[in-house]
């Protein structure tokens, strides 16, 4: 029981601190896909994948840990995940963003959280378990890539790895926008700890091996997997009506890490600050929490399950779950960000053509 809180509480914070100090936020990366067109964060992504990937890789190889075999529900993974991908765009952030969020201040985030992490319990353990069943009941699958194409992993892990890279020296080598910096305050530690701004792609090498970090020690305790936010949330909200102390495993200290390793970098580089925000980002937050509760629990996995941990292992839940998440967060912001900014550019556009149209009048 020991060795189970201080691994897990360990693995927590060191995720929790990198992700609030690199701004490691997927849900942003996701939307800033569609509406910047900005890759980038994305490629981080597939960075902290594939040095999980190499690693489980070798780990595997040499016996020191097993990725179970399992079977996935393909239905229920596109519908739960395209769900979860609207709400991480009405909530503001991905499972462990509003956690790590929840960790700087922001009440918002607190919303989302709770209620995600509520709406998972309900889903999992409560009155929506049935509908859950039906959705996922019709369509289980092998998950692994490897037994459905007979590819050997290995060939798989290389192939992510090439084109990781490719993606990764051709956004590296495009002409450096210049960002005006702040003044350094600090030296030494500090500064690197609490001051410097780091790449996206420093900030996927670093949650890559934590998140490889996360197999042996949870494996240690019993837990055979990795990273995992949905199932630790929802049993946090069992063990706490329940009182029942099953309910509390090397998951449920992993996010209870994840906060207070937040807390911790957004207090020493001072982001650390209560900020309640308008009515409607509260509104938003709850519907978003709602949806990323229902939907990851559905899908079996948030942008951390599925999207970091499964996919790493080369599994088709992983990157189905990762392109249906995609999508529903595209979908959603055309909603909540390019139509609202194609209305004002008509209006604008509109304006401007009628001050010709009026100065045109008068001069003749």
């Amino acid at each position: 029981m020991t060795w189970m809180i201080i691994s897990g509480l360990i693995v927590g914070v060191l995720l929790g601190f990198v992700m609030q100090r690199t701004r490691f936020c997927l849900a942003g990366g996701f939307r800033d896909m569609y509406v910047q067109k900005s890759n980038k964060m994305f490629y981080a992504l597939l960075v902290a994948i594939t040095v999980q990937s190499i690693g489980l890789l070798i780990l595997t190889s040499f016996g020191a840990i097993k990725v179970p075999t399992h079977t996935f529900p393909v239905v229920g993974t596109i519908i739960g995940s395209f769900i979860f991908g609207i709400g991480i765009v009405l909530a503001g952030g991905c499972a462990t963003g509003t956690w790590y969020r929840a960790g700087e201040g922001l009440i918002g985030s607190w919303v989302a959280l709770i209620l995600y992490a509520v709406t998972s319990a309900i889903t999992k353990t409560g009155v929506l378990l049935p509908l859950m069943n039906v959705i996922n009941r019709p369509t289980n699958v092998n998950a692994s890539v490897s037994h459905s194409t007979g590819i050997p992993n290995w060939v798989l892990v290389l192939i992510l790895t090439v084109i990781t890279i490719t993606l990764v020296v051709r956004t590296l080598r495009k002409p450096k926008v210049m960002v005006p910096k702040l003044k350094q305050k600090h030296t030494g530690i500090r500064h690197y700890l609490f001051e410097r701004r780091y790449h996206p792609f420093v900030a996927g090498i670093a949650v890559g091996l934590i998140a490889l970090l996360a197999w042996p020690m949870s494996e240690s305790t019993g837990r055979p997997y990795g990273l995992g936010i949905t199932t630790p949330s929802a049993n946090l909200i069992n063990y706490l009506v329940s009182g029942n102390s099953k309910f509390i495993d090397w998951g449920v200290l992993l996010v209870l890490g994840i906060f207070v390793g937040s807390y911790i970098a957004a207090r020493g580089s001072k982001e650390f600050k209560w900020r309640l925000p308008d009515k409607k980002t509260i509104r938003n937050s709850a519907f978003g929490g709602i949806l990323m509760g229902f939907g990851a629990s559905v899908a079996g996995g948030c942008s951390i399950g599925n999207g970091l941990v499964e996919t790493a292992t080369m599994s088709w839940q992983g990157w189905i779950g990762l392109g249906s998440m995609i999508i529903g967060v595209w979908f959603m912001s055309y909603f909540i960000f390019v139509k609202p900014m194609k209305r004002l550019q008509q209006t604008t556009n509109n304006k401007s053509q009628n001050n010709t149209v009026s100065q045109r009048t008068q001069t003749t």
